[in-house]
Formats: C-alpha cells, structure tokens, sequence
C-alpha cells in the first residue's frame, strides 16, 4: 500500500506545483496522458507511489491521469519534489523539449 502524506504535506505541494509550476503540470499531462490534445492540467493529489493530475482536453472532456513516481515509492515530503522532477524531465525527452536547469 502506497504511504500517504499528511495534510499539510499535500496542501503545500500541491499549492506550489498550481500556483507556480502550471506550465510544468501541463508538459507532465501532455507527455503521460494517453490523449494527446491536452490543454490544461491541475496536480490534484499525490501518494507514495503516483502524482495525479486532472487534464482538460481541447474538446473540453476531462479526464484524471495517474503517473507512478520515476524512482518507485515514497514516503519523505522532501522526496517528492525530486520524484516531481524526474518526471518534468521525463516528460521533457519525452515531448523533445530542452529541460530548464534545476536550482
């Protein structure tokens, strides 16, 4: 079973990917989703083993992709955001775009 995180944890991750990482939530949605015209997308929760994310699609359907970490299971707060990372680099090679560097 997946661990999974407390409140606060998910509350300030979550916070953070949507108010500052919007752009790297759709790159992860268009490059794992299995629809291909995804044109918006919102981290809504996450656990030990998976972000999820809800896409909107640009026929307007919407749909709620699951994506497993890159590393496997977690359960540190501090190791989700290297597991968020992993997959906007992945996501990145995937759809062919340079990755920003990573401070």
């Amino acid at each position: 079973m997946a661990h999974t995180f407390d409140d606060d944890t998910l509350t300030g991750v979550l916070g953070h990917m949507n108010d500052d990482h919007s752009d790297d939530n759709l790159l992860i949605a268009r490059a794992f989703a299995p629809e291909v015209d995804v044109v918006a997308s919102e981290m809504v929760t996450f656990d030990g083993a998976a972000g999820q994310w809800h896409v909107t699609l640009a026929d307007g359907g919407e749909d709620v992709i699951r994506v497993p970490w890159p590393g496997g299971q977690i359960s540190e707060r501090r190791d989700v955001r290297r597991e968020i990372v992993a997959l906007y680099d992945e996501a990145c090679a995937r759809l062919g775009i340079t990755p920003r560097p990573h401070g």
